[in-house]
């Protein structure tokens, strides 16, 4: 099986605009009222996947505020680090009991082999995102976000993001933000450059509501 396409630089990015504003008025119309579209790379690994983890349901300003203590509190912080801490850096660096389990058992898939965060790079998005779903605590927002961000891969589009859901709603002139299901089935024509028009929804939304959505 071929590896993914990703995306690994700016110009990556601008290839995927120029892509989406021909073949969509209404992404077209949006890429006119944005400043920048960032890239938002990431490593691949556990650090990653656990600042994912931490975004998830918070401010942005409790996000970064969490994930500088667990980077100052597990150095380095990788999984056989995180497990040795213990529940009282844990609580210290202010992680929620959910998010404990998650990050533990991520931790034991790891350790187990049952999760190759560096693998999942390299395979197809469904596989990847099945792999990663099969750890309990793992949703496919987490994963899709992860292999977006952190294994670049290219047509991964996080249909259940609120913020890309209230973007697509008034891109389209919708009388309500579309759910999971009819989201992902718009972005089936952004298709190969789903992750593009992901950061280009989130990037509109942050401009136009003065919030930073991006996970």
């Amino acid at each position: 099986m071929d590896a993914p396409q990703t995306i690994e630089t700016h110009d990556d990015i601008a290839t995927g605009l120029v892509h989406l504003a021909r073949a969509d008025a209404a992404l077209a119309r949006l890429l006119d009222d944005v400043d920048h579209v960032p890239l938002r790379r990431t490593e691949p690994g556990f650090a990653s996947l656990a600042g994912i983890i931490v975004s998830q349901q918070v401010s942005k300003q409790s996000a970064d505020a969490i994930t500088g203590r667990m980077v100052r509190l597990v150095d380095p912080l990788t999984p056989d680090s995180f497990m040795t801490a213990g529940e009282t850096v844990w609580r210290e660096i202010g992680l929620s009991r959910p998010k404990q389990r998650t990050l533990c058992a991520i931790c034991d898939a790891i350790d187990a082999g049952a999760l190759d965060l560096d693998g999942l790079c390299a395979i197809d998005a469904g596989a990847a995102i099945a792999a990663m779903t099969e750890v309990k605590g793992i949703g496919p927002w987490t994963a899709e976000v992860y292999l977006l961000f952190a294994a670049g891969h290219r047509d991964i589009f996080p249909a259940g993001d609120l913020a890309l859901q209230v973007a697509a709603a008034s891109a389209y002139g919708l009388d309500g933000r579309p759910d999971d299901k009819a989201l992902r089935a718009m972005a089936e024509s952004w298709s190969p450059w789903r992750g593009v028009a992901a950061r280009l929804l989130w990037a509109w939304y942050g401009q136009t509501t003065g919030r930073t959505v991006l996970p």
